[in-house]
């Protein structure tokens, strides 16, 4: 199949919003962008794709006015305009729905989409013309959401609702969408999709952003590459690509999953090696977050977990961790319960973990990739012998690991903090795996990882569960869930609602079913 490619720049009159051999050069000398041309036409869903570190989320910060660019321009309706704050891109029509959402949890609906932009008389906030502004809005957008709900008790997919239409009551005509579909369930997703072609057929113009290629095929009207702070490609019609042809733009060769092999429900299990009972978890505001939680995994399985998030899922792995106590239940590994031991001890039974919060629990920015690769190893004689660092073996070592985890930095010695969020992922995951584990915790693996990133990490969880390591993997992609889980678990308010045990008849639709508490296994 031949694709239809499309030169963005070749015909601007159409264009509503283009960038002009933009360039963005940071402190490094490293091109975040170089010379973009990128340009979007009104009433359109254009996808942005490309591998971490690619220059998207470079490129969609200039056009909000958070980054300045070096050199280039930016049209808006023709015309040559600056950029300067999120403030003045908000003047100009263009908004931004952030991966992160920036909503204020105490406040409600209405109070949420009003905000920075408040009704009122005389000094006073009108909370009742607040109420009829985000009801006319929701309406309008066919967004089913009560103005008066409490913004901490919804779901994401409505904490996301809730952001889009905040940026719409700001005068938004181009939104901006950073990953919106990473932690919704199947259904949520089929919802959003709905309401976004419903904003573009009203004549907004939409530029989504993510690493989920079936679901650019789906949603999107073109799709533009960025490749290494290029734009590479730019295809006139999504319907006449493949996700591989993609995929192939994006990284530069084929990805197959043919590697993939499920263990099968068939098979002769091995002997259970983590065993959790009854856990139960009530959090600081005594809420009880996890309800009598009981699973086992075996060695040589990989066990994946799927939920909305705020379900228990994120207390469940910190529990395990050892980064949280349990209230009640037990976790046993190899026999033994875990109960009080300390973290260090828990990592020399075998177990290791990959948090979701790659920057707050995963590195020390600050430091360099040598420093961050040795700081679960100070017991290890050939980085610390009578007491003294062995630099040399540190930095080797870190350069082996730079090598087989395929991480992009200038040396062991550059500043973690400085890498791109893909490469602090690889540091986390390369650190924790090459420690010759018995038990892996992965929690988000792969969030925000490109698509040749997300392989790489799922070839090695193949490899070690191959090795007879047993892996736990939390995760709000189903599709990575499905991928490489040799059983699935779904999670429901605190509590596991459903168990699949035969990878060969895992059912998207049916597990975002359960993740909704739609139904449940008794």
């Amino acid at each position: 199949m031949t694709a239809d490619r499309d030169d963005a720049f070749s015909q601007t009159k159409d264009h509503i919003l283009e960038t002009r051999n933009v360039s963005k050069i940071y402190i490094n000398g490293i091109y975040a962008n170089n010379s973009v041309n990128f340009g979007l036409r009104k009433g359109e869903i254009h996808a942005l794709v490309g591998e971490n570190g690619a220059g998207k989320t470079t490129l969609m910060k200039i056009l909000y006015g958070l980054e300045t660019p070096d050199e280039g321009e930016i049209l808006l309706n023709g015309e040559k305009v600056h950029i300067a704050s999120p403030h003045a891109a908000i003047a100009r029509g263009i908004g931004m729905v952030h991966q992160h959402f920036m909503l204020i949890p105490s406040f409600t609906v209405a109070e949420n989409i009003t905000i920075g932009y408040e009704p009122g008389l005389y000094g006073y906030f009108d909370y009742k013309k607040a109420e009829r502004i985000a009801n006319e809005l929701a309406r309008k957008y066919s967004f089913n959401i009560n103005a008066n709900d409490i913004v901490a008790d919804l779901s994401v997919g409505l904490k996301q609702k809730v952001e889009i239409l905040k940026v719409l009551n700001h005068g938004a005509q181009i939104l901006i969408l950073d990953e919106p579909t990473a932690v919704l369930t199947p259904q949520e997703t089929i919802e959003l999709f709905e309401q976004l072609r419903v904003l573009r057929d009203e004549g907004h113009t939409i530029i989504f952003i993510s690493h989920k290629l079936r679901e650019v095929k789906q949603i999107s009207d073109r799709i533009s590459v960025m490749r290494k702070g290029k734009l590479v490609e730019t295809f006139a019609n999504t319907g006449s690509i493949t996700e591989k042809h993609i995929s192939e733009s994006m990284i530069g060769h084929e990805i197959s999953a043919e590697w993939i092999q499920k263990k099968h429900a068939g098979d002769a299990p091995p002997e259970t090696v983590l065993a959790v009972k009854d856990l139960c978890y009530v959090n600081e505001n005594g809420k009880m977050v996890l309800h009598n939680v009981s699973f086992s995994v075996s060695k040589g399985e990989i066990v994946g977990v799927a939920g909305v998030e705020g379900n228990g899922q994120n207390e469940l792995a910190r529990i395990m961790g050892a980064m949280l106590r349990p209230s009640a239940g037990s976790i046993a590994l190899n026999g033994r319960e875990l109960g009080r031991m300390s973290i260090a001890e828990i990592r020399n039974l075998g177990m290791v973990y990959v948090p979701a919060d790659r920057m707050q629990y995963g590195v020390a920015g600050p430091a360099c990739l040598w420093e961050n690769v040795i700081s679960t190893r100070y017991r290890d004689d050939t980085i610390f012998r009578h007491g003294f660092l062995q630099k040399g073996n540190a930095k080797k070592l870190t350069e082996q690991l730079m090598l087989e985890y395929d991480i992009v930095a200038k040396s062991p010695m550059q500043e973690t903090g400085m890498l791109s969020g893909g490469n602090i992922q690889k540091v986390v995951v390369a650190r924790e795996f090459s420690f010759k584990p018995l038990l892996i915790i992965a929690e988000q693996p792969t969030r925000g990882i490109d698509i040749g990133s997300a392989d790489m990490i799922h070839r090695k969880l193949i490899e070690l569960r191959d090795a007879g390591c047993m892996i736990f993997i939390i995760s709000a992609d189903l599709d990575e869930i499905l991928k490489i889980s040799d059983r699935i678990l779904v999670m429901y308010n605190g509590s596991i609602a459903g168990e699949f045990n035969d990878p060969a008849h895992f059912d998207e639709t049916e597990l975002g079913e359960y993740m909704l508490g739609v139904r449940g296994q008794k």
